[in-house]
């Protein structure tokens, strides 16, 4: 525990507000390479903040720690020594949030420390966001870095080589941190060239599902496909053919020891931060040689959704590499998550030179959701109600139409029940769903 004397620890703590030196001090011991403290009425967490105060109604502040990863476990090409790191430094933060907020507890503070990452309320899965806290925003907004183009934050020390942390404090504290006021990363755009998917655009573009496809194949819904698959095998010798050996035993693998990114290279060659920045200023040659080069040489399996950006990408630039088909396992279970969900769920290449809007009437629930979706420019933007023309109007029943994406209902068998109709030339739907492949 905490070295302080507790009654010192008492006083310190239960003062009107909480002591932010001694705070700090209680995150420092406790293992945390850095430590900010952000008041829950920040303007810039606005969005967060009624999930915030749905875990923890009594959140006053908040803490935002990083603890450092050991850079060339991360760099390394060998997915069982990065992740390895992974998952080691994640129990890390877990520890050290853990610690801290028992020490709060014992100091008469209430406090909550959500989970780093896993585990996460998985009975919330495509139908709310599954984590309790977004520590990115919350890490941002107490100056522990910056986002880069990578979404992954920059500390300005330590680069991306780190794991987040918070805790929520049922209290207010004495002095808050803010945010910096530059952005560490350098936009060198290695990690656009280092993504096998392509997720990261030059123009600081993000395709979410390209990335989720591939470097969560073993998470959430690409374990969910998976199991899909295992059902559908007629016997052995079909599982065979669909799944290979190594696939399977890298299954396994994760199941026992802890789910395997598949990449992550876009945190692997990021050469921002001031304990990382030397090596690429000294030869950005060397440094491309040594760290990016071996990442995009690698022969590997990329998980991508046949007519995706994703598998346009790897044909492209890495012919080496093997495409392995999967089946879009991004399902949404209700209309608000399937309209939150459409930006991340886009394929801006697939899309190409399409120009239309479409109107969404959906029924049959609580109450009836309308939306607008502008497709135009590689680009879409989702409105709440009927705006203006449009190409196609699509009613539906809210649950028929989620299960026609999921491919458990047939749209013919729809449109002839009248569970969706369509205004408008049917060959538009065609086109929109050209934008969402899979």
């Amino acid at each position: 525990m905490h070295n302080a004397a507790p009654e010192k620890a008492m006083s310190l703590a239960t003062g009107n507000p909480l002591d932010a030196t001694w705070l700090r001090n209680v995150c420092v011991e406790a293992g945390a390479d850095d430590a900010g403290f952000v008041e829950l009425e920040r303007p810039s967490l606005a969005e967060e903040r009624p999930y915030i105060q749905r875990a923890f109604p009594s959140a006053r502040s908040l803490i935002s720690f990083v603890v450092r990863m050991n850079r060339e476990n991360v760099r390394s090409p060998a997915r069982s020594v990065a992740n390895t790191e992974f998952h080691h430094a994640g129990d890390d933060v877990n520890d050290i949030a853990r610690h801290i907020t028992a020490v709060l507890e014992r100091a008469g503070i209430r406090a909550l420390n959500p989970g780093m990452a896993f585990p996460m309320e998985a009975d919330r899965w495509m139908t709310e966001r599954m984590w309790v806290v977004a520590h990115k925003p919350v890490a941002v907004a107490a100056g522990m870095g910056r986002m880069g183009i990578h979404r992954n934050v920059i500390h300005p020390k330590f680069g991306n080589f780190i794991l987040l942390g918070t805790i929520l404090v049922g209290a207010e504290i004495s002095d808050y941190s803010r945010e910096l006021d530059y952005n560490p990363c350098l936009t060198c755009k290695l990690c656009v060239a280092a993504c096998p998917v392509g997720a990261i655009g030059a123009d600081g573009s993000f395709n979410f599902s390209s990335c989720y496809t591939h470097n969560y194949r073993e998470f959430m819904g690409g374990f969910n496909d998976w199991v899909e698959t295992v059902a559908n095998s007629r016997n052995g010798l079909d599982y065979r053919r669909r799944v290979t050996d190594s696939e399977g035993i890298s299954m396994w693998q994760s199941l026992s020891f802890g789910a395997n990114y598949k990449a992550a290279y876009c945190m692997a060659v990021c050469p921002a931060g001031e304990d990382v920045i030397t090596q690429y200023v000294k030869s950005k040659k060397e440094f491309i040689d040594e760290i990016v080069r071996p990442l995009q040489a690698k022969n590997e399996p990329v998980y991508v959704i046949p007519g995706s950006d994703a598998e346009a990408h790897v044909q492209k630039r890495y012919p080496h590499k093997t495409v392995r088909h999967v089946r879009n396992s991004l399902h949404p279970r209700s209309i608000p998550a399937l309209l939150a969900g459409m930006p991340q769920a886009f394929q801006r290449q697939a899309a190409g030179t399409l120009d239309a809007v479409f109107h969404f009437t959906f029924t049959g629930g609580e109450k009836t959701i309308e939306a607008t979706v502008t497709i135009r420019n590689g680009a879409i933007h989702v409105d709440s109600g009927l705006n203006g023309s449009c190409n196609l109007h699509v009613i539906a029943d809210g649950e028929t139409w989620l299960g026609f994406l999921a491919k458990e209902k047939s749209l013919l068998w729809a449109l002839f029940r009248r569970k969706i109709r369509l205004r408008g030339n049917p060959r538009w739907l065609l086109a929109f769903g050209k934008c969402f492949p899979g």
